[in-house]
């Protein structure tokens, strides 16, 4: 489960981006678990749907 996760960060996040500090990577590491791959990225083991709406679907 770790390496498809480092797998995603790796193809729609980091790659050919380059990083002026460490601090710009970090920010931007955070925001694509918590803004995007927590929210509104689509998992195929969820059905196809976001977590965020798994979540409200459940609740």
């Amino acid at each position: 489960m770790a390496e498809s996760f480092f797998s995603s960060l790796k193809k729609e996040r980091i790659r050919k981006r380059i990083y002026k500090t460490r601090d710009l990577a970090k920010s931007d590491v955070f925001d694509y678990i918590e803004a995007f791959y927590n929210r509104t990225r689509r998992h195929s083991h969820l059905g196809g749907i976001s977590p965020e709406a798994f979540e409200r679907a459940s609740a």
